[in-house]
């Protein structure tokens, strides 16, 4: 079976420092690549061009055996990314941003907060905050919010930059359920972490990027 998402020959630079060269690599449905390296070494960037919020200075990132350059928009149907910051807005309340998530991923024009909002507040354990405007809440609660994505996206490729940060132990417990479930789906996951992961799903591979210097 072809891989969801592959990479040929990936090269960037930065500020006249290359950052990686001639990285190629793929990820198939049910798998899970981990970006690791020091801080510097691209990782961020890398997930940035895999995800098409940038381009690389060299090479081609490939979904479905198709360029991302000339089939962007059926990519982004079938794309959820996350950054490293929970991306919440704070002056809504966490049953607003919920609401509005599920609006933007899966291009539903119902604005009321569905069932499956309240669905999502409770699988992340979030009810009994759902009014509270987001700039009230813990940076974990927050991450819970943007995490809720997690649950109601159709996106098969999920691209996930430092998505532990600020959870307790039984969010990142919540959050490894959820990825177990999506990769047994067939979908495939792309994400960095800090922290070694000490949960590791059957279809595991690391991914090293060392910094090369100055271009």
């Amino acid at each position: 079976m072809p891989p969801l998402l592959h990479a040929e020959q990936l090269t960037s630079i930065r500020a006249e420092r290359c950052l990686f060269a001639g990285l190629s690599f793929a990820v198939s449905g049910g798998e899970l690549l981990q970006v690791v390296g020091q801080n510097g070494s691209g990782k961020s960037t890398l997930l940035g061009i895999l995800a098409g919020l940038a381009s690389p200075d060299e090479g081609q990132v490939y979904y479905q055996q198709q360029a991302l350059t000339t089939h962007r928009e059926a990519f982004y149907q079938d794309l959820l990314f996350l950054g490293h910051k929970a991306a919440v807005k704070a002056s809504l309340s966490a049953l607003e941003n919920v609401a509005l998530q599920r609006q933007l991923d899966c291009g539903d024009s119902q604005p009321a907060p569905t069932e499956q909002d309240w669905d999502n507040l409770a699988q992340l354990d979030l009810l009994g905050l759902e009014e509270l405007p987001a700039a009230q809440l813990s940076a974990g609660q927050q991450r819970r919010i943007a995490l809720c994505r997690l649950w109601s996206s159709p996106a098969k490729v999920w691209i996930l930059d430092e998505p532990f940060t600020a959870l307790d132990q039984a969010g990142i417990e919540l959050l490894h359920q959820r990825i177990d479930q999506h990769l047994a789906a067939g979908g495939c996951v792309v994400l960095t972490s800090h922290q070694p992961l000490l949960w590791q799903p059957q279809n595991y591979r690391t991914l090293t990027l060392q910094a090369q210097g100055v271009a």
